[in-house]
Parts: C-alpha cells; structure tokens; sequence
C-alpha cells in the first residue's frame, strides 16, 4: 500500500510561480536577485499557511542556481533550518554564528532559515545582533514569523521586511480546482469556496480541509457533502430563514432555528453568519458594490434573487439588530431566548412598517 502524503506537502510550491497570491513578494524577490539587489537579512512575516517558509526555501534554491549545471539540485547542504520554538536560547544562536564563517563547499550562499523568529529569548537576540548587521558575503537569513510585534526594534531595522498577505477566497478556490481536476475528482463551485471560506485565508488549511473532505465524498465534492462533512451552515440555511423572516412567519422561524440548535451549530455563530447574510444582500442591491460578495455561481443567483424581496432600509435595520444580538450573546443568562427575541423584531420589521402606513398618527 502506497503510503499517502498530505497535500499541503505533496502540491508545496517549487518555484515562485507555483506560490498562490503573493505575487507581489515572489515578483520582488525575483528582481532582486536578477539585479543582485537582494538583501542579506530578509523578515517574512504573515498569518500562518501563506507561503512564508516554502519562499524562503524557493529563495534559497533560487540564489545557488546561477550558474549550476543541474537544475534539479536542491542545495540542501546550503541551507539550515532552525525552529525558533524549540531551538530559542543563546547556545542555539552561538552555534548558527559558528557555522557562518565557513564559506559553503557548492553552491554560493548558505542560507539560514530562522522560524518563528518571535520566541527567540532576549538574550538570543542580543547575540544575533552583530552577525545579522554584518554577515560574511556568503551568508543569508531569512527569519519568518507570524508575529512582528514581537520582535525587537533593533532586529527588524537590520532586516528587509515583507509582509505576506492572506490568501483570498478566489485564489484559494482556483488553487483548490487546479489540484482537484489533477486528482480527477469532480466538484461543485460553491463546495471548493465553502473550502476556501472555511480555511480563512491560509492554503495550507485549505489543503488540509481539501483532504478530509475528499475522504468523507470521495471523488465527487458536493456542496451539500461539504456543508455537513465541516459542519457549516451554508448559505442556503440563512437564504431559507430571511424568506421566513420576510413573510413574517414568526413560528416556523422559530422552529428553524431549533433545527439548527438540533445540528449541533452555536447560537452565536448563526446570528453572527445572518448579520453577514444581510450585508450581502446589501452589497448584491448595487451592481458597483457586486465585487465585495465572495460567493460561488449558485449563492450569487441565489443572493440576487432574494435581494430584490427586501428594502435597503429593511437590510440595515436587520444588520444593526443582529449585530446588537451578537454583542450582548456572551453576557446574556439565556442566549437562546436573546436569539429568538431578536428573530421575532426581524420578522416583526415590515409588519411594523405596515401597520404605521395604515395608522398615520
């Protein structure tokens, strides 16, 4: 039995083409090594699942294979790889400090990979100082760490910094159907953006999630099979409830959301995820604003249609009732009543505006 490999380690980036949505730093980076701009202490910095450590490794690759005869040399032997959180103290910094004055037997530069750079001790720091000022010619670092604000001043003036952005919805979906038709598995638009949604900006979550899900559906991912395999409600749970709300059917609301409840979801999480419903709705009233809603084919159609049932000024109210609900969950003695109460005010919004249309007083 072949032994399986994660995706996230299987489909790593190789080059800096293959890096999904940094192309901003990968374009960058590749300028300043082809006008020899680059720099020899580099901060990657970003939430987790970006990228940061696969560049460093592509950068330090890329550096040692001007003028190599064999493009698949991976340099291993020039690059060092230290785990800041478990490798923090002084005596793991001296023995880097050791190493870089001897120049690299292949290869140009040795490159020093430092990870999560933040939990170094003070006083490790304070003895990285001077060689990151002042590193031989044949020596680069490369530091990565998810917290910048944790690094001293006097290392991040030493370093050029770059600063990895999250990966958006769409790029990670694009990413997610590339690997998933190499994979020959078949797939439903808003199944892989429920992925991408769920992953938060970071693809090597993506990547995990991608094969959970594939386990639990198979080679065929469906919206439906996703929604229930990450226990996600969808957005046709919220489309279904604010046509109750709109019709004002004040008890099959209620018994919606018991449904909901039933499935295990949390309260919070449901009228925080209908806040977020309304605004868009609001955003799918303007053709200029259509941009900002991040959805797949079916909940766009789906978005619209519903839009043209409600106001502008329904959605707002509605927006601002939720919201409130969702700041007063925490502290409320019974939520569950919080979030009925505030289902029946939605419901009670247009019923309200009829009878005052009716009674001008």
């Amino acid at each position: 039995m072949e032994q399986f490999i994660v995706s996230a380690r299987k489909y790593r980036p190789q080059t800096f083409k293959d890096v999904v949505g940094q192309k901003a730093i990968t374009n960058t980076l590749l300028n300043a090594i082809e006008s020899n701009h680059l720099a020899q202490a580099l901060l990657f910095t970003g939430p987790r699942g970006v990228g940061k450590t696969t560049c460093a490794r592509i950068l330090a690759r890329k550096i040692n294979q001007e003028g190599y005869d064999d493009p698949n040399e991976d340099f291993s032997f020039n690059v060092f790889e230290l785990d800041a959180a478990s490798n923090n103290g002084v005596d793991d910094i001296r023995n880097i400090i050791d190493q870089v004055r001897i120049p690299p037997q292949t290869g140009k530069y040795k490159v020093y990979i430092i990870d999560e750079v933040h939990m170094l001790s003070q006083a490790a720091f304070n003895a990285f100082l001077k060689t990151l000022e002042e590193p031989p010619k044949h020596a680069i670092f490369i530091l990565a760490t998810t917290e910048k604000h944790k690094i001293i001043p006097t290392i991040l003036s030493r370093c050029q910094i770059f600063d990895f952005k999250r990966i958006t919805i769409n790029d990670a979906k694009e990413h997610l159907a590339e690997i998933a038709n190499e994979q020959g598995i078949t797939f439903e638009d808003d199944a892989l953006h429920i992925i991408a949604q769920k992953a938060d900006g970071a693809m090597r979550d993506a990547l995990s999630i991608f094969d959970r899900v594939v386990s639990y559906c198979g080679n065929n991912l469906t919206r439906q099979a996703v929604a229930e395999n990450l226990n996600v409600l969808d957005f046709e749970y919220y489309i279904k409830v604010t046509d109750l709300i709109i019709g004002n059917k004040i008890p099959e609301l209620l018994l919606a959301y018991n449904d909901i409840l039933s499935k295990g979801f949390d309260g919070h999480h449901f009228i925080a995820g209908l806040a977020s419903h309304f605004r868009d709705l609001l955003v799918c009233k303007n053709p200029e604003t259509l941009t900002l809603l991040e959805s797949g084919e079916h909940a766009q159609k789906l978005y619209k249609e519903q839009a043209t049932k409600v106001s502008q000024e329904f959605l707002l109210e509605g927006i601002e009732l939720a919201n409130d609900c969702d700041l007063k969950y925490k502290s409320s003695q019974n939520q569950r009543l919080l979030v009925e109460l505030c289902l029946m005010q939605l419901a009670s919004i247009t019923l309200n505006g009829e009878k005052k249309k009716l009674n001008p007083i």
